[in-house]
């Protein structure tokens, strides 16, 4: 299988000469299409740099990343904008509805900024509406729903496009228990039917046990990988939680 995304020394600094902050240290690794990779690690480990990066919302300092044939690193700032628009979706904790735009009308937003055939919209809307499990609510307000809901919206919103990569960063942060966990079989969901590729920052070890594949970061560097492969989500995450007992980061077992 051909390597989908791939990150190669990959480094970013912040500051000035004076005063240097390494955030992400030389970090490579591949993504494969289809997966669903959990990146982890204590507060100022990196991880929301590095998806930054991955966003090209963050310049990296050195290093390439390649989206297929691509390298982003050296695209203008012109040309990252298209690329984003046409090859990522975005959930972050935050779900950034439009509050004066249904649920129907904040998913299909984006297709009809591209201006799209109004079927084909329409379509599209319905098919991840479906899949989603919140059709019955596609003419309410973001007010009217609850947190789960909403971000639900959020994926359909990110998923409608059919991106090349789906970008998470604490998607579960700001839902309770139940919420959380139906949305992480959400992402299992789109992951295996529509064959989403996925990379999910989370401190959560309960989320994490959701995804394929983990990179462990500590001080800006990838310190440890898990593949989950045939295991059970409940042996998975006990491997989780023995990695995160050894970078001192806060754990969570579950939701």
């Amino acid at each position: 299988m051909n390597d989908y995304i791939r990150i190669c020394d990959v480094e970013k600094y912040y500051g000035n000469a004076a005063h240097v902050t390494k955030a992400v240290d030389r970090v490579s690794f591949q993504v494969q299409k289809g997966e669903f990779v959990g990146v982890m690690g204590p507060s100022g480990s990196g991880k929301t740099t590095l998806l930054n990066m991955l966003a090209t919302i963050d310049r990296v300092t050195a290093g390439h990343i390649y989206y297929e044939n691509t390298d982003i690193t050296e695209l203008s700032e012109d040309a990252l904008s298209e690329f984003r628009k046409d090859n990522l979706g975005f959930v972050f904790q935050e779900y950034n509805l439009l509050d004066t735009l249904t649920i129907e009308e904040n998913i299909i937003l984006a297709l009809a900024l591209q201006e799209k055939p109004k079927k084909e919209i329409l379509e599209a809307c319905d098919g991840i509406l479906k899949l989603l499990q919140i059709k019955d609510i596609r003419d309410k307000f973001p007010y009217q729903v609850s947190g789960g809901q909403k971000q639900r919206c959020a994926c359909g919103r990110a998923m409608v496009n059919h991106p090349r990569l789906l970008l998470a960063d604490e998607p579960t942060g700001a839902l309770d228990s139940r919420s959380a966990q139906t949305l992480l079989e959400t992402f299992t969901d789109l992951n295996r039917t529509m064959e989403a590729t996925i990379l999910m920052v989370t401190h959560d070890a309960f989320s994490a046990s959701y995804c394929s594949r983990i990179l462990f970061l500590k001080d800006g560097k990838i310190f440890h990988e898990l593949v989950r492969g045939e295991k059970s989500r409940k042996v998975f995450l006990q491997e989780i939680l023995d990695v995160l007992s050894l970078t001192g980061g806060v754990l969570t077992d579950g939701k």
